[in-house]
């Protein structure tokens, strides 16, 4: 799978269209990960983090990260999952995954299955450093990493095709 350019955005916190598509990948973070939980896939797809993912590399951080904080508590206060106890965490890496995205594709503008790979693999990693760091239990912090694998690698592939195929506009 070749790097291909897209047309990206940089959307800001003063424009309604930020607010708009925001909506949009929330609504997908919202569906997506019920989905997964109802064939039991949830905390193998991590689906909450998908859509943040493509938002982000499209929109910009911006748009990124409000769907990284949005998403998991709507998620939360419509059907406990995730669990309260877990959101801080959930957050943190969604927040690193947002800006991780936002930034590589400001900087290479144009998207790759190894540029995903980098985005995916840091924001994972620094997330689960401040998630041993806030939770002290190790063998818990790197849970994405013992279950998580098929959702890095959904998320890698996914989003390429969604960011390359689908929102090439």
């Amino acid at each position: 799978m070749e790097a291909t350019t897209v047309k990206l955005y940089s959307l800001e916190y003063k424009d309604a269209k930020t607010y708009w598509v925001t909506s949009l990948f929330v609504a997908g973070n919202i569906i997506f990960p019920q989905v997964c939980h109802l064939v039991n896939l949830g905390p193998v797809l991590l689906p909450i983090y998908f859509f943040t993912l493509i938002g982000a590399y499209k929109y910009g951080w911006k748009a990124g990260v409000l769907t990284a904080l949005l998403s998991p508590a709507i998620n939360s206060l419509l059907f406990g999952m995730p669990l309260t106890a877990a959101l801080p965490a959930i957050m943190m890496k969604s927040v690193l995954l947002a800006i991780s995205a936002g930034f590589a594709a400001y900087y290479f503008k144009k998207v790759s299955v190894p540029i995903l790979l980098g985005v995916v693999f840091i924001s994972q990693m620094i997330g689960t450093l401040f998630e041993w760091a806030m939770i002290k239990d190790f063998f818990l912090a790197i849970q994405d990493f013992r279950l998580g694998i098929p959702g890095m690698a959904f998320q890698i592939f996914g989003g390429f095709l969604m960011i390359r195929f689908i929102l090439q506009k």
